[in-house]
């Protein structure tokens, strides 16, 4: 495994300053590695990233917001194919189709091209679209201009659409954000409890959400309203301001965390979840959506080694979960990119040399 060693220390002071691996096969851990230091100047040796180093999982969140719903489903509490307006009242009656605020780009929209007078009934949206990402929603919404956290969870309901539901994928934050607030109204507890209940303690994982305690957490960017770097706060702003516990984002976790997630997948759903429901939130529904999960597109941020039913998802931050169902492998690789800004070209270079290396180290 020397090669991967290799590569992450190629990756060291250009694309991140910490990171954390864990590779497991057939249940066993087979490489764990730690690089970096913790340092908020980015500076080396003063504070080294250790095993149990937490990283903001950004997007990886909304692996174990679907685990829980789906935990849900399979106690009968709700159905993948339900309305989601049964469950969450302002989300029903027409909306017309509009372009959508840049998730990247402040200011800009994205344009409905060609432009249409037709609208969509979200009283039709079900929970398995919002989870295969092929509702219709936007990807993304400017919460910070609402006036408070009442007030946004109302906007995220109340949403124009991008597109006629079930007619395409388009991955959006606010899908998942409106499944976790499903969670809330299904199981009466907060978010973060309703997750520690379903997903954290069953699985013995230490993640959780924030604000953390700034000693043993990788530091993320400069944020550019908060004005400050972030240690232990959420880096998403949508979900800060959703006071940093949402469906999409918030989470921090350890790299064996995020494995063993991937293995409960591997393991079709071990005590959790039915065989069944997880080999169904793990193939493709639509394009390359499961529910929660991305499936392999091959070359991918996974590279163009992992076997083509391979499962996984990426995070803002830098954060990736992989899983290849042929060599039952799970590859958990934990960064900080956004330590040195949003331009996402080093990590999208990155991701699939480390996914090949270890491929071939493998087999």
């Amino acid at each position: 495994m020397r090669q991967i060693d290799d590569v992450l220390r190629t990756g060291l002071g250009r694309v991140y300053t910490a990171a954390s691996v864990e590779v497991w096969q057939h249940g066993h851990l087979i490489y764990q590695a730690v690089c970096g230091d913790l340092d908020p100047d980015g500076e080396a040796g003063s504070h080294p990233v250790q095993p149990s180093t937490w990283f903001d999982l950004a997007s990886l969140t909304k692996l174990f917001t679907t685990t829980a719903f789906l935990r849900l489903v399979e106690a009968g509490r709700v159905s993948l194919d339900q309305p989601v307006g049964t469950v969450l009242s302002d989300f029903n009656g027409l909306r017309p189709i509009r372009a959508y605020e840049h998730p990247l780009i402040p200011g800009s929209f994205i344009e409905i091209v060609p432009p249409t007078d037709q609208v969509v009934d979200a009283s039709a949206v079900t929970f398995r679209q919002l989870l295969t990402h092929s509702s219709g929603l936007p990807a993304w919404r400017n919460l910070h201009l609402a006036e408070d956290k009442a007030a946004r969870l109302r906007l995220c309901q109340m949403n124009a659409f991008a597109y006629p539901t079930g007619s395409r994928v388009l991955y959006s934050d606010i899908g998942l954000i409106l499944v976790g607030l499903a969670l809330e109204w299904l199981t009466g507890l907060p978010l973060d409890s309703a997750l520690h209940q379903l997903v954290l303690e069953p699985l013995r994982l230490t993640a959780r959400y924030g604000p953390l305690p700034p000693g043993n957490v990788a530091p993320t960017e400069i944020c550019p309203w908060r004005k400050r770097r972030l240690i232990g706060e959420v880096d998403d702003e949508n979900c800060a301001t959703l006071d940093g516990i949402a469906g999409h984002a918030g989470l921090f976790g350890t790299a064996a965390d995020v494995a063993r997630l991937g293995q409960l997948y591997l393991d079709g759903g071990g005590e959790l979840i039915s065989a069944a429901l997880a080999h169904d939130a793990t193939r493709a529904q639509l394009e390359n959506r499961g529910l929660g999960w991305a499936i392999n597109n091959i070359p991918s941020s996974a590279g163009t080694r992992f076997s083509a039913g391979s499962y996984g998802h990426t995070g803002f931050t830098g954060t990736s979960l992989w899983v290849d169902p042929v060599r039952q492998l799970v590859c958990a690789l934990l960064t900080n990119r956004v330590f040195f800004g949003r331009d996402a070209a080093l990590i999208e270079q990155f991701r699939p040399l480390f996914h090949d290396t270890l491929i071939a180290c493998v087999d």
